[in-house]
């Protein structure tokens, strides 16, 4: 049966509109994406955000994307880096990642200029948001947390994988 996005849209409207976390997240896909329906990146984001305020991780993660882009919505990486850490926060491991960036450089990447994300550099934090990320398999995660184990002492590294195993404890899977 060949796939037919702009069904698949219908059926995602009629559940997210009764209330489907699920739902929203993917008609805000088809939206972000221009599958089945017109592309519209504010369309999106609504549905993005009716997801993210159910908890819907997936939504939460992609409505911190929209604003880190300023897709649908002014860009603001303080709204990015909320969003990310309610998404890091129930362990989605790209996230966990995108929050270990914002820490380990202090702007968003590409690094095309210096835009504050609303958190200070914090080379420790930055190391345990890589390592949660690894630990599910996040190569990228894992290959930036082994490069940033060159420029902290024992003792930075030490604390960083204090806070993950902590977080571990406290989150888990």
């Amino acid at each position: 049966m060949p796939q037919d996005d702009a069904e698949a849209a219908k059926w995602f409207r009629r559940a997210a509109e009764q209330g489907a976390a699920k739902a929203q997240h993917n008609l805000g896909f088809m939206y972000e994406n221009g599958r089945g329906v017109r592309q519209d990146y504010a369309e999106a984001v609504r549905w993005f955000r009716k997801a993210a305020e159910q908890g819907d991780v997936r939504g939460q993660y992609n409505l911190g994307f929209m604003y880190a882009n300023g897709q649908g919505v002014p860009q603001d990486h303080a709204e990015a880096v909320k969003w990310w850490r309610k998404a890091a926060e129930q362990g989605f491991a790209s996230a966990q990642h995108d929050l270990g960036v914002t820490y380990a450089m202090d702007r968003f990447w590409p690094p095309s200029g210096s835009f504050s994300l609303g958190v200070s550099q914090d080379i420790v934090q930055a190391h345990m948001w890589f390592t949660l990320a690894a630990a599910q398999g996040h190569e990228k995660a894992q290959e930036i947390r082994d490069s940033l184990v060159k420029r902290m002492t024992p003792d930075q590294i030490a604390e960083a994988q204090r806070l993950a195993r902590e977080w571990m404890a406290k989150h888990p899977q």
